[in-house]
């Protein structure tokens, strides 16, 4: 039976509306998966264990996440996918909260893999629905929005996790846990747009009060592989990631550097977690080159492939700088409270010559790097019909799920086995440094995916063109 539905159903504030809950649950999802390696130092001492086990956790959980995205992202393109995320959201939810009742490393990993279940569903059923949102002409812009939105969810979740649970790791799991129910309510009454419903190649079908009708079956999953593109776009993820995945230590490193200038683990993991939360700044730039990705593809069909293969190359130095510049004369003070913390640190910025060199390091390698995410969505959505891009970005998801659980874990390794020769921060430096290196073939697979996009995307919009056709005779 059809449902009937009131008049403001699928409006413009209906539609912004509908967007914000999906980019707060993209966000809130990011900051459920960094909240532990934000707390190294508290969960380890809380529960009598490593580092390193904090690590290898992190790693699982983010693998885990990948691995049940593809599940969720096919049984979206297979069927409803309101109901699907909703679940998700809830599973997700239930896990962090019950991770917050942990007294043993082994409770924590059981609790994590809940979560890491419910986040897959975030990861690939919410792009495929945010998709049919947008049209080709500004994909890039407004996907870095929703990329942006994932970025933010990570800096909200470390910032969270280094100042709320500095001393105890239970209440931000609390906090987090809680908005996730919160937003779960929340989507019951948003929009779900039909599949392909920005597409100009559907728009007339769509103006004549028709629907694309087109669902994935399993006979379909072999040709996503075998269309070249996608390819490209899923094995650049497998060395991106591991390059972002050792990323996620980056306020591990900030915390011992300001220790290593004579402060407590406690204002360490504070001050460290500001820093590292105001240098992800830079990340903000991808809104400007999911723009200039837009503009490139409208001249040629190979722009957004080239714009993220130059943007993750150059990036390779300033990160570099990043990691090796240390934080000498930092000047805050021991014990004080955040509201206090956070001035005196944004002070430094001006003050201290090392801290600002940082921060333009920062800002200039994040900034670069955004040029991936944003243009990254809008190539999978440009090269899939709408009923495979849920699948598609699932298989992708679990392609930079490994690299980024691989990064994280091989970096916490290394960083940890190289401590007694290489004393902290400086073995994280080092062991973030030798990461790096996994962008230089990341940008070969984007100019290999620029040379095979023009022709997968033209196919794609034949076969819309011929299906609106069909269905309007």
């Amino acid at each position: 039976m059809r449902i009937q539905h009131p008049s403001w159903w699928g409006g413009p504030v209906h539609v912004a509306y509908t967007i914000v809950v999906f980019v707060i649950l993209a966000s809130l999802d990011n900051a459920a998966l960094v909240m532990l390696p934000s707390m190294v130092l508290p969960v380890s001492d809380s529960l009598g264990t490593s580092g390193v086990a904090i690590g290898v956790l992190s790693g699982v959980t983010i693998l885990v996440t990948a691995l049940t995205a593809v599940v969720w992202g096919y049984a979206g393109d297979a069927r409803s996918r309101k109901p699907l995320l909703f679940w998700g959201t809830i599973i997700w939810s239930g896990g962090t909260l019950l991770s917050a009742t942990a007294d043993t490393i082994w409770q924590l990993a059981l609790w994590q893999m809940v979560v890491a279940v419910g986040l897959g569903s975030i990861a690939s059923i919410a792009f495929s629905v945010i998709s049919d949102f947008i049209g080709p002409a500004r994909r890039g812009f407004a996907m870095s929005f929703w990329g942006i939105s994932q970025g933010v969810g990570g800096v909200i979740g470390a910032l969270l996790a280094s100042q709320l649970g500095a001393e105890n790791f239970r209440i931000p799991l609390v906090v987090i846990a809680t908005a996730g129910f919160l937003f779960a309510l929340l989507y019951v009454p948003t929009f779900v747009a039909p599949r392909g419903y920005k597409e100009p190649a559907l728009a007339t079908l769509y103006e004549a009060g028709g629907n694309y009708e087109y669902h994935i079956d399993r006979s379909q999953l072999p040709s996503l592989l075998q269309r070249r593109t996608n390819l490209w776009l899923i094995l650049q993820g497998l060395t991106a990631q591991i390059a972002y995945g050792s990323l996620i230590w980056v306020p591990l490193l900030y915390q011992q550097k300001v220790i290593a200038e004579g402060y407590g683990p406690a204002t360490g993991t504070r001050v460290g977690g500001l820093f590292a939360t105001l240098f992800t700044v830079g990340a903000l730039f991808s809104i400007l080159f999911g723009h200039l990705g837009d503009r490139l593809q409208r001249r040629t069909l190979r722009g957004r492939a080239l714009l993220s293969a130059f943007g993750i190359l150059a990036a390779i130095p300033f990160f570099l700088a990043f990691f090796w510049i240390p934080l000498r004369g930092l000047e805050v003070t021991e014990g004080a409270s955040t509201v206090v913390l956070i001035g005196e640190v944004l002070r430094s910025l001006v003050t201290n010559p090392w801290v600002g060199a940082a921060f333009a390091a920062a800002i200039l390698a994040l900034a670069l790097t955004s040029a991936d995410s944003p243009n990254w969505f809008a190539l999978i959505t440009d090269v899939n019909l709408p009923e495979h891009r849920g699948t598609v970005y699932g298989m992708g998801n679990l392609i930079n799920g490994v690299g980024r659980s691989l990064g994280a874990a091989a970096t916490a390794a290394t960083a940890t086995a190289i401590e007694r020769a290489v004393p902290p921060p400086f073995n994280w430096a080092l062991g973030l440094s030798v990461f790096q290196v996994f962008f230089l073939p990341t940008g070969f697979c984007y100019w290999k995916a620029s040379q095979t996009c023009p022709g997968d995307i033209v196919e794609v919009e034949g076969i819309l063109e011929e299906r609106a056709r069909e269905a309007t005779v």
